[in-house]
């Protein structure tokens, strides 16, 4: 509703203004408004987080509108005067783009945080000079405490400088008033459901509305049930009262009959203590006349007589007790009754009053039921013809809101045609200034000569002269050709091909020269370097070439030796046995292994895994004794070889040592009594007579001269 009041309000002045000022001045404004490119908030993006900083840089020109020179400006501050509408903040394109030194350390210039045109860019790059973002206020203190040129601004738009500081929340601006614009709306929406939920909410009073009524009937049919169960209450009331008076004389009968029983047992009471009286006394007497058969007859009638009496009374006595225990329970049973009446009654009686309470309220809520259903009634039409009439509002509303759209669309594709039209003579007007203005610029740069002196020299009108020839390039044998006239076609293909060659050579290096010399001098030395590792190289190679064959040498003769010692040594441990020793790879002797085949007597040839415990070990110390055989050596010492042996392997290994310790002492650790008994020295540890360990020696026998030591331990 406020936008069509706008629409309508802009058109009505635009119709006051012609019917004023004559077609004409409208004209000559819309022509002044031309150059008007649109609101800054619309020309550019900012990013996320850095709004508020831009806003508080910017202050009142954060909803400046563009213009694309100073002389647009101008014709917009007249426009402005001429027609009172207020002030306005314009920004001025056009203006080259400001250079900036690199961003303070923990810093980063605000202009990076725009991005959109280039033209707007430029010009905002000369209003937020020496604006830095920052994290916090603390960063921007040390900034300007180190830079007091520099100004300051953290992501909440707090500004801070040498001098100054500007803080709290800005001015709203027109992207603020856009959000504002964009929550109304949300508002609407949120009334326009709220107001749905209400007529929903009606239905569901029509309906609760319609339950009460029901509720009532329902309540008033209980009341009924309620009277009649009071009625059949009453009558119950009465026989309980009828039944409590005969109990009532049933207990004064069995209080008499107790009050009668109670008399007899006390007369029975006396004649028992009469009748102990006297048969206490007739104990006593002295002289006891026997009875003969008449009176022991009498006495035991008289006797059974007392009996049968009290018998009877004590009958009687438990006859009235147990009447009056019944009628005690019977006079219980008709009080608790009766208890359960009058409660029975109490609850009846309040069942009524809270029965007559519900029909009061019942009657009250049905009252204000049919109150309120009046009310919704009312309301309802009510609703209905405010509804009807903002139905038919709406859609007089909508067909001028048609109407107005229609204008508008008209108004603003002649304005954008105008707008369109002016503005793109004036970019056009200003791209060919700004391109001779740059082209000044760079033949003063490039060549220090004014334009009018390059456009008189190297102009279309001049010959263009034939480019020199390079001293390295190959002399040609035809003469040189003469200036030529200038074509510009032929002459931009010139300049691309020779833009080319330039970017293909890249960029002059003038110390050139100089990296060239260091280079080849670093090639010299490596290039020497190379050289003496190479023959280095080569001297190792022969070197390790004659150490290679000198090995082949020395272990093709000790592998030769060892074979022969060994299948020399292995009869002797197995009699009638036979072994040999080979090589895997005999044609190359520094990666080749040794294989040792060993055939015990009576067994096939077989490899040294597949022999027994004994076997294994009779033939591991024959290749021992056949390798101390190829190359001696003054001593040998055997941990426990003979371990595994029995008497007669041990008997033939004793031989081979017997004869191996004519070149070389043995020392032996064994166990063996008969390994100990070739030895010439025995050394052991005992105990003394103390409890102490003592190593002791004892020789076997005489030691020559010429002969070495051997001894076991």
């Amino acid at each position: 509703d406020k936008q069509r009041a706008a629409a309508q309000a802009r058109v009505d002045a635009l119709g006051s203004a012609i019917e004023r000022d004559g077609a004409a001045s409208v004209l000559a404004a819309a022509e002044a408004l031309a150059a008007v490119l649109g609101p800054l908030a619309d020309l550019v993006r900012i990013e996320p987080g850095c709004e508020d900083a831009v806003a508080a840089a910017l202050g009142p020109l954060a909803d400046a509108i563009a213009v694309a020179d100073t002389g647009a400006a101008m014709s917009a501050i007249r426009h402005l005067r001429s027609s009172g509408n207020g002030r306005a903040a314009l920004l001025v394109l056009g203006t080259p783009h400001a250079q900036y030194p690199p961003a303070p350390s923990g810093a980063r210039w605000l202009n990076d945080c725009i991005t959109g045109s280039e033209q707007v860019r430029a010009a905002l790059s000369h209003l937020l000079r020496g604006y830095v973002l920052v994290s916090d206020l603390d960063s921007a203190a040390a900034i300007v405490a180190s830079n007091p040129s520099l100004l300051a601004v953290t992501g909440h738009g707090d500004v801070l400088a040498a001098a100054w500081a500007l803080a709290g929340d800005a001015n709203a601006s027109r992207l603020q008033l856009q959000a504002a614009l964009d929550a109304a709306q949300t508002d609407l929406r949120d009334l326009t459901a709220d107001a749905e939920r209400t007529q929903f909410e009606i239905a569901n009073l029509e309906r609760a509305r319609e339950e009460a009524n029901a509720r009532v009937e329902a309540t008033l049919a209980r009341l009924h049930e309620s009277d009649a169960q009071m009625s059949a209450v009453a009558e119950q009331l009465g026989e309980f009262a009828s039944a409590i008076r005969n109990a009532q004389a049933e207990a004064q009968r069995l209080a008499q009959a107790m009050a009668d029983a109670a008399a007899a047992r006390d007369g029975d009471t006396e004649s028992v203590s009469v009748l102990r009286g006297q048969l206490l006394e007739a104990q006593s007497q002295p002289e006891i006349r026997v009875p003969d058969d008449v009176d022991r007859q009498a006495l035991s009638q008289a006797l059974e007589t007392a009996r049968a009496t009290e018998v009877d009374a004590r009958l009687g006595v438990r006859t009235t007790e147990e009447r009056m225990q019944a009628a005690a329970a019977q006079a219980d049973a008709v009080e608790r009754a009766a208890r359960e009446s009058r409660a029975a009654i109490d609850r009846a009686v309040r069942r009524k009053e809270q029965r007559e309470r519900e029909l009061r309220v019942a009657r009250a809520v049905h009252s204000g039921t049919a109150v309120l259903a009046q009310y919704i009634d009312r309301v309802l039409l009510a609703a209905e013809r405010e509804r009807d009439a903002g139905e038919l509002n709406r859609r007089e509303l909508e067909a001028e809101r048609a109407s107005l759209r229609g204008q508008e669309r008209e108004l603003a594709a002649e304005y954008e045609r105008l707008t369109d039209t002016v503005h793109r003579d004036d970019l056009a007007r200003a791209e060919q200034r700004m391109r001779i203005e740059a082209l000044q610029e760079k033949v003063l740069d490039d060549y220090g000569i004014e334009d009018s002196t390059l456009i008189a020299e190297y102009g279309p009108a001049a010959l263009v002269p034939v480019s020199q020839q390079s001293p390295a390039d190959e002399a040609d044998a035809e003469p040189a050709p003469e200036p030529y006239p200038y074509v510009r076609e032929q002459q931009e293909r010139r300049l691309a091909e020779a833009e080319k060659g330039l970017a293909l050579l890249g960029r002059v290096n003038p110390l050139a020269l100089e990296e060239y010399a260091a280079m080849e001098e670093r090639h010299k030395f490596l290039s020497d370097q190379v050289e003496d590792l190479k023959r280095g190289r080569a001297d190792l190679l022969s070197i390790i070439a004659e150490v290679d064959e000198r090995v082949r040498e020395v272990f093709a003769a000790a592998f030769h030796e060892t074979a022969a010692h060994f299948a020399q040594i292995f009869p002797r441990l197995f009699p009638g046995g036979e072994a040999r020793m080979y090589l895997t790879d005999e044609e190359n002797l520094l990666t080749t292994g040794v294989e040792i085949e060993a055939k015990p007597p009576g067994k096939k040839p077989r490899s040294l895994l597949q022999l027994s415990g004994g076997e294994s070990s009779l033939t591991a110390v024959a290749f021992l004794v056949a390798i101390f055989k190829a190359r001696p050596s003054p001593f040998y010492v055997l941990d426990e070889v003979e371990a595994a042996l029995d008497d007669v392997n041990l008997g033939r290994l004793i031989d081979v040592l017997a004869d191996l310790k004519h070149s070389s002492q043995l020392i032996i650790i064994t166990h063996q009594k008969r390994t100990m008994e070739i030895a010439d020295a025995l050394y052991g540890v005992s105990m003394r007579g103390d409890g102490l360990s003592a190593v002791i020696g004892q020789r076997i026998s005489d030691i020559h001269d010429d002969e070495p030591e051997p001894a076991v331990l």
